[in-house]
């Protein structure tokens, strides 16, 4: 029965890394430490279990910095950045996959057209802050991805 919620927690955490407000890496992680729970050592290490931990931890915390780092080099403002994460919502809402990206951009654009930037500022710092994220997505997707395979492997 672990071995199957574990199962439901790597499929649950793939989607969540991509939905905002999701805690995706972290239920990867937790699929880790049930077949930790379950069949001890010989399926994870501890060494193995620390080192997903820290960078279940290092990819969360990228996830806010990164799109803040690209928002900042090009002058996005928080109007963008809050933009940004509306108009991914409502892109995964009612046009997922493809509105997840196409949200995030266009919601960063409107976000500094709100503050009060022209159209070429505006889009610059628009597509700096759907960069970051989108970075941000593609690390920590490949983190869910590979602890997906490790539980798979480890499992059988």
């Amino acid at each position: 029965m672990i071995l199957v919620l574990g199962i439901i927690l790597n499929i649950v955490g793939i989607i969540g890394v991509v939905m905002p407000a999701m805690p995706g890496i972290v239920l990867n992680f937790a699929a880790l430490i049930l077949l930790y729970i379950d069949r001890g050592e010989q399926a994870v290490g501890l060494n193995v279990l620390i080192m997903f931990g820290l960078l279940s931890f290092l990819a969360s915390t990228l996830d806010y910095i990164l799109p803040l780092l690209g928002a900042k080099k090009f002058g996005a403002s928080r109007s963008g950045i809050g933009g940004a994460v509306v108009g991914m919502i409502i892109g995964i809402l009612f046009f997922p996959p493809i509105g997840l990206f196409a949200g995030l951009l266009l919601g960063a654009f409107a976000g500094e057209l709100l503050a009060g930037k022209d159209y070429s500022r505006a889009f610059k710092a628009g597509f700096a802050t759907f960069l970051g994220s989108l970075t941000s997505i593609a690390v920590k997707l490949t983190l869910a991805l590979v602890m997906t395979f490790y539980y798979l492997w480890h499992l059988f």
